[in-house]
């Protein structure tokens, strides 16, 4: 399948939550190369991230990622990827052969539309073969502070399906408005040992502008096992 060659700019809007994980739990997850980085004793930082890629996209799509952890590799830090999803077989393609990103199809559900990205409170739902995986509840509160300007933010990540170890360069532009987020994973769901359910934070990236660069060769794994399904 023919697909584009990074960098892909993707532009539309994304929630994201951060949770205190347990470095037990998410060392299931996480490749024994990368040391998990603890926040609190015996705790990293996870989260979910869920966009909606709109017009202006490379692509336009739907996605979802789940952090299972803040992971550090020859002095770079960034998030291990462990499960990824999308509605668009190209990103799919692209995602897996360019970032060896597991990327899967999936559903997704936005209430209210998606193109409502000025919605103040909503609901989007992920489904993968009439099998829920994570929805969220979001609301933005009166009393919760937006940024009204362009923030600039530069983020590392970590990949790999087979037996190298990749990582590459994400560039936000967005504004933010914090949010109250309830999350709902049901014991089905393959990363439900994450307990991803009780967010920290929660917020809303406004007129999102992504950058995602071209990912490089770090290192190899090895055979251990991972939980990816």
């Amino acid at each position: 399948m023919n697909y584009p060659q990074p960098p892909w700019n993707l532009k539309g809007f994304a929630i994201q939550t951060l949770s205190l994980l347990d470095v037990e739990r998410s060392r299931q997850f996480i490749p024994a190369e990368l040391e998990i980085i603890s926040v609190l004793p015996g705790k990293t930082l996870g989260g979910i991230y869920l966009s909606a890629y709109g017009e202006g996209s490379l692509l336009q799509y739907n996605e979802l990622i789940m952090v299972p952890g803040l992971t550090r590799y020859q002095n770079k830090i960034g998030s291990w990827i462990s499960h990824i999803y999308v509605d668009n077989k190209t990103s799919v393609a692209g995602g897996r052969e360019i970032w060896q990103l597991p990327k899967e199809m999936a559903d997704f559900s936005w209430e209210p539309d998606v193109a409502q990205e000025s919605a103040k409170q909503g609901k989007v739902t992920v489904k993968q073969d009439n099998q829920l995986l994570c929805q969220l509840e979001y609301k933005k509160e009166w009393y919760q502070p937006s940024t009204w300007w362009q923030q600039e933010i530069a983020a590392d990540a970590f990949s790999g399906l087979d037996t190298d170890l990749w990582q590459f360069n994400n560039r936000f532009k967005c504004q933010f408005d914090w949010l109250s987020g309830k999350v709902e994973i049901p014991e089905s769901s393959p990363f439900a040992n994450l307990n991803l359910e009780q967010p920290l934070l929660t917020v809303k990236m406004n007129q999102l502008d992504l950058v995602a660069g071209k990912p490089e060769v770090m290192g190899e794994k090895s055979n251990s096992q991972l939980i990816l399904n």
